[in-house]
Order: structure tokens, then sequence, then C-alpha cells
């Protein structure tokens, strides 16, 4: 298949690129004139174009002549910063655009948008009391991200009714690149200590947390390492399936921080002590039976995993950088 990318230099994109071409599909990819991080993509044979989702001639343009398409390119937290306005320029209005263009080509055999688990609200006042199932519990976003993220769903839903376009929505949880994990923020008292109830903790040395909240239950948190989810994203491709659906994607299994916190104590040499954190918690998992059995999603790198692969990715070693299949 001739398949285009949208977003195609984030970490998501560049790995999946990567993917597809082993696989022996062809590859274009939209390059964000602001973001234009090509230098990666050396040696690797991409059709690449520079443009803008808020300029429909330019979606129109890069849309031509493919047969599928991954629009993951979308302004988020970490990149920016970015207005309201901004948002919906290139989140909103951007997914119009690509929608748009993939009706009027007309023989696109699948569109599969990259939506977000902040659609949700995962953060009661006694964190999840059940894993979450995509198609159950209801989309509550808070904030421009997520909002926007949630009428791009909306949108692709629409044209999937309203025209048959072929979609498919994946929803990524947290997701972590190589070495990632070792700075993860809620495991340092360094970057949590100016929370009041942390604040006579901190004695001018580091230390990992072992979160609990104010009943006592260790924290829990379902995250995923990038290449489970560019393997979901292969996997949903062009799976009958798969049209028409939605997919949370996200690690094999959760973590709690009394199995990750002192595995990775050991492993920095650094000490770690229990702490218990006011307000709503983090505990929450997903269940991802839909995406096992619909589409073959089998991620692989649990917290374990993660920790490992970042110490070695540290140290200069050579790590899996793509998933298998």
């Amino acid at each position: 298949m001739h398949i285009l990318i949208t977003g195609i230099t984030g970490r998501i994109g560049g790995n999946l690129a990567s993917l597809l071409l082993k696989q022996g599909h062809t590859v274009r990819g939209l390059v964000w004139p602001q973001d234009p991080r090509i230098e990666k993509f050396e040696g690797l044979n991409l059709d690449l174009h520079e443009g803008n989702l808020t300029n429909l001639k330019d979606v129109q343009s890069v849309m031509e002549g493919v047969d599928a398409v991954y629009h993951l390119g979308a302004a988020f937290q970490g990149g920016g910063p970015f207005t309201g306005a901004d948002y919906f320029d290139i989140n909103v209005k951007g997914t119009f655009h690509m929608l748009k263009a993939a009706v009027d080509h007309g023989k696109l055999k699948h569109f599969l948008f990259a939506s977000t688990d902040a659609v949700y609200a995962k953060y009661p006042p006694e964190g999840m009391t059940d894993p979450i199932d995509q198609d159950t519990l209801p989309r509550r976003p808070s904030g421009w991200y997520a909002m926007s993220k949630s009428i791009g769903e909306e949108l692709c839903n629409g044209y999937h009714r309203t025209y048959d376009l072929p979609i498919t929505i994946l929803r990524f949880c947290l997701v972590v690149g190589a070495g990632e994990i070792l700075d993860f923020r809620q495991f340092y008292l360094s970057k949590l200590k100016t929370r009041p109830e942390l604040k006579t903790l901190w004695a001018g040395e580091e230390r990992l947390l072992l979160l609990k909240d104010a009943n006592g239950r260790v924290y829990k948190q379902h995250i995923a390492d990038v290449r489970d989810i560019v393997h979901g994203c292969a996997c949903a491709l062009d799976k009958p399936a798969a049209i028409g659906q939605t997919f949370q994607l996200a690690g094999p299994r959760p973590f709690t921080w009394d199995e990750a916190v002192p595995y990775l104590s050991q492993r920095l040499d650094i000490p770690f002590q229990e702490a218990i954190l006011q307000g709503p918690p983090t505990f929450y998992e997903y269940d991802l039976t839909k995406s096992r059995e619909r589409i073959g999603f089998e991620p692989q790198y649990d917290i374990i995993r993660i920790i490992e692969d970042a110490l070695a990715y540290r140290s200069g070693t050579d790590i899996d950088v793509l998933p298998t299949q």
C-alpha cells in the first residue's frame, strides 16, 4: 500500500514509517515547516512533502495517490506552546481538511486517526474502580488538547456515518520513548518537592517516591513504550474489523509504584521512601481485550523491560528500536 503519515517527524510517526517500509509499503510524509526534523530519515526511501494541516491545498496535494492515511499530526502538550486557537486550527480544522481531502480523493482504503486517553476523566477522587473500556467510559475532555482530539473523533465518526469513509480511531495512552522513563516526574522527590505534603521530606538529596493515595493505596498507571504504540498502529491497518471502531492502545499491563520504584531504586542506586499525596490519585488501567481480539494487538514492553531498555539506551547499548512484527 502507498501510505501517508502526517506528523511523520514525531517519534511515533518516524518509527511507524520505518516499520511500514520494512513491511513492504511505500510511505509519504507530511512535514510541518515549523518542525522539519528530517535528518533522522537519512537512508530511508521516503516521499516527504512540506506542508501545513491548516492549508487545505497542502492537504489535498499530499493526499493524491495514497491508499491509506495515518493522521498523527497535531498540536499537543509536549510541543508548543500552543494557544487555544492553535489547537483548534491544527487539530480540529486540520483534521477536517484531512477528512475532506480523503472523501474528495474517493479511493482511500483506510483513514487512521491518532487520539488520546486525555479524552477520559481518569482522575476521579478515588481513582478508577474498573479497567477503562473505550466503548463504555464516556469522553469527558478537559483542556484544549483533549477537547480538540475529542472533536476530531466526532469528525471522524461523522465522516464514517455520512460518507462511509473507512476510519479507525486509535487512542494512545501516555507514551514513553527511549530513556524517558528514567526521568518520569512522579518518581522523583526533587520534582514534587513543592507539594505541601512533601515539603518536609526534601533535605537536598534525591529520593524516589513510592506514592500512595490518602487511603494508603499504591499508585497505579497504564503507559506504553513507543514500540508498542507503533505495533498497534500497524496492527490496525487494512483490517476490516477495525473500520468504524475505536481502539485503546497501551502497554501489556499497568504498573504500580511498589513494583517500579524499588526496582528503579536498585538499578539507579537512589534510595526511595513512601509518601502519601492528597487529592485525586493516579490509579487506572485499560481493558485491551477489544484491541487484542479484533486487530491482534499484542504489546510486549512492560515497566521492567522499559526501565532496562532505558538504562541500556542511556549507556549507549543498542536496543530493538522497532517492533518485531
